[in-house]
C-alpha cells in the first residue's frame, strides 16, 4: 500500500473529491483530510484525522519502551551480578523493578510524542499553518489507476507526494470497526 498526499485550500474541492473516491471503491477508512482549521472540516463530509494520530504517540512510546527494555536489561543484570536474586526475596523485585522501568519509559515517551506532530506530517507544516489543508489516501496497488483517474478530474489539487501507509491489518481492522458501528 502507499500513501497519496495532496495539498489544497478548498474543502469544498476535497469533500467532492472524497466522494467521488468513495464512489469509485476507495474506503472511507483509506482518505483523511487534515487541515488546521478543525471547525470548517467537522462541517462537511470529511474523513478528519483522530487527534491521536495528529501527534507522535505511537512512534515515541514505542522508543520508550525500548530504552525502558534497554533498562530493565541493565537492572536486572545488574542485581544477577551483585547477587541480589540469591537473598530471600529472589527474583521478584527485580522482575518487578524491570517492569516498571518499562512501563516508566513507555509513559513518559508517549507524553514526549504527545508534545510533537506526527513525523509523517511535518513536511506539510508549512502549508498547513498557511490555510491550506492535506488530503492523503492510503491506496493498494490495485487502486492506483483509480486514485490517478479522479485526482485527474482537479486540477487545482497539488501533488505532495507519496510516503508508506498504515498496515494493510490495521485498515482492515478500522473497516470492520465501522461497519460494527453501522449496526449498533
Amino acid at each position: 500500500m502507499n500513501r497519496h498526499y495532496y495539498i489544497s485550500d478548498n474543502l469544498d474541492e476535497l469533500e467532492r473529491l472524497e466522494a467521488e473516491l468513495e464512489a469509485s471503491g476507495i474506503a472511507t477508512e483509506q482518505i483523511h483530510v487534515l487541515s488546521e482549521k478543525d471547525a470548517e472540516t467537522g462541517q462537511r463530509h470529511l474523513h478528519e484525522v483522530s487527534p491521536f494520530m495528529k501527534k507522535d504517540v505511537v512512534r515515541s512510546g514505542r522508543v520508550g519502551l525500548l530504552v525502558g527494555l534497554v533498562l530493565a536489561i541493565v537492572a536486572v543484570a545488574f542485581a544477577y551480578a551483585s547477587g541480589w536474586t540469591e537473598t530471600a526475596a529472589g527474583w521478584i523485585p527485580v522482575i518487578f523493578l524491570g517492569a516498571m522501568l518499562c512501563a516508566f519509559c513507555l509513559w513518559e515517551g508517549s507524553f514526549f510524542g504527545l508534545q510533537r506532530t506526527n513525523r509523517a506530517f511535518r513536511p506539510f507544516e508549512e502549508p498547513l499553518h498557511q490555510g491550506q489543508h492535506l488530503f492523503f489516501v492510503d491506496v493498494k496497488n490495485a487502486q492506483e489507476p483509480i486514485l490517478v483517474n479522479v485526482v485527474s478530474h482537479h486540477p487545482r489539487l497539488q501533488d505532495a507526494g507519496t510516503g508508506p501507509a498504515v498496515s494493510p491489518l490495521l485498515l482492515g481492522w478500522q473497516q470492520r470497526w465501522r461497519q460494527f458501528r453501522r449496526m449498533v
